[in-house]
């Protein structure tokens, strides 16, 4: 029973942070009702590798005009709506959010993109690559003197884009609890990549850190740091503060009188010649010995130290099993609902079905009779 057991909300399918935001509230207990396209049963046209666990899912042709006055019917019995494509589609299929709006007053429409509803750019194709160049977090990420680090699609995606979704319905589900009212939510990637940025666009107008790599979040400081060990694998180095930063150079048994007292927090900061010294004295020592024998040796350490581990490995490191981060589910791993509560523990949701399984159900619940039903499915607007 998670904290959002009782709402409803209608996803309809596409790719990236959509499914994500989905998969997010329905691991916090909302009831989320997917629209998904036909022919687009096999794979996932939800974005490839969400999990779609908990998910109730109707397959309906939003080109005909039963299968809108469907969505439509659902509008009226849900809470909120998530959609994720190009401004104006939802229009052209007679599912904007001012029709929707005028079936269920309060609904909250929440509508991601990456370029956002309105500018001039708001209508081109895109993905979390150029969200991330555009908005200049992308500038930030990798070393001094080579070109800028793809992370994957974590941050535009996912951290710009879907959470900021969540968290903008979420808003909009509590003042819709006291007015009443509903209303849209427009949830640009560029606007949560440029929240994700505060901090380093203050540094960055100070003059401070402006080539990439010398962050020292950003590979600017040896204490901060990623480093081969002797069997290939790696460690990261965490160490920011003085006392934590003074530990890693005991740990690492490095003559203090070099560099003791240099920590990135620390009264006095690294010269250029002192962090390429420190950094090829780290380098020099992680090489000596395995990633497990360094983790034995910063065991009980505060030094800020962690072995950089594969999914595989992490799931089976002994603190990730002690929380039971992860879970085993029908002969698969999957994450349990973050964050937690104390209170309104969320369920494992329930385990992914294909696409459409739902349909039938889902139509008769909105009252439609065995006739519209069977016409439906008939003309594979439904199945």
């Amino acid at each position: 029973m998670g904290p959002l057991t009782g709402t409803r909300i209608i996803e309809i399918a596409g790719i990236g942070p959509g499914p994500f935001c989905g998969m997010l509230l329905a691991d916090m207990g909302a009831e989320v009702i997917q629209v998904v396209r036909p022919g687009s049963a096999s794979g996932s046209p939800l974005g490839p590798g969400i999990d779609q666990s908990g998910r109730r899912s109707l397959i309906l042709d939003l080109k005909q005009p039963e299968a809108v006055e469907a969505v439509l019917k659902l509008c009226e019995t849900a809470d909120g709506l998530i959609e994720g494509f190009r401004p104006g589609v939802m229009e052209r299929l007679g599912l904007g959010p001012d029709v929707c709006l005028t079936r269920s007053p309060r609904l909250v429409y929440g509508r991601v993109t990456g370029w956002g509803q309105d500018g001039p750019w708001s209508r081109r194709a895109g993905h979390d690559i150029n969200y991330l160049a555009l908005s200049g977090a992308m500038n930030n990420l990798g070393r001094t003197g080579e070109k800028p680090a793809i992370p994957l699609n974590y941050i535009a995606d996912y951290a710009g884009g879907a959470l900021f979704l969540a968290f903008g319905l979420v808003c909009g589900l509590l003042e819709a609890r006291t007015s009443g009212r509903g209303q849209v939510i427009d949830a640009a990637m560029i606007d949560g990549l440029a929240a994700l940025q505060a901090p380093h666009m203050h540094f960055y107008q100070a003059g401070l850190f402006r080539e990439r790599g010398t962050h020292f979040l950003g590979g600017g400081h040896p204490a901060y740091e990623v480093y081969e060990t002797r069997d290939g694998k790696y460690v990261a180095l965490g160490a920011l503060e003085p006392r934590f930063y003074d530990e890693l150079i005991e740990r690492l048994e490095l003559d203090p009188n070099r560099f003791a007292g240099k920590a990135p927090f620390g009264p006095h900061p690294l010269t250029c010649q002192e962090a390429a010294e420190l950094k090829k004295a780290i380098a020099a020592v992680i090489r000596t010995r395995t990633q497990e024998q360094w983790c034995e040796v910063f065991a009980d350490s505060d030094a800020c130290f962690a072995p950089v581990l594969n999914p595989e490995e992490a799931a089976e490191h002994p603190h990730h099993r002690d929380r039971g981060t992860w879970c085993e589910q029908d002969g698969r791993r999957r994450h349990r609902p973050a964050p937690r509560f104390s209170r309104t523990v969320p369920d494992i949701p329930a385990p992914p079905r294909p696409p459409g399984s739902d349909s039938e159900q889902i139509l008769r619940e909105l009252g439609l009779n065995d006739e519209e039903i069977g016409r439906l499915i008939t003309d594979r607007t439904a199945h």
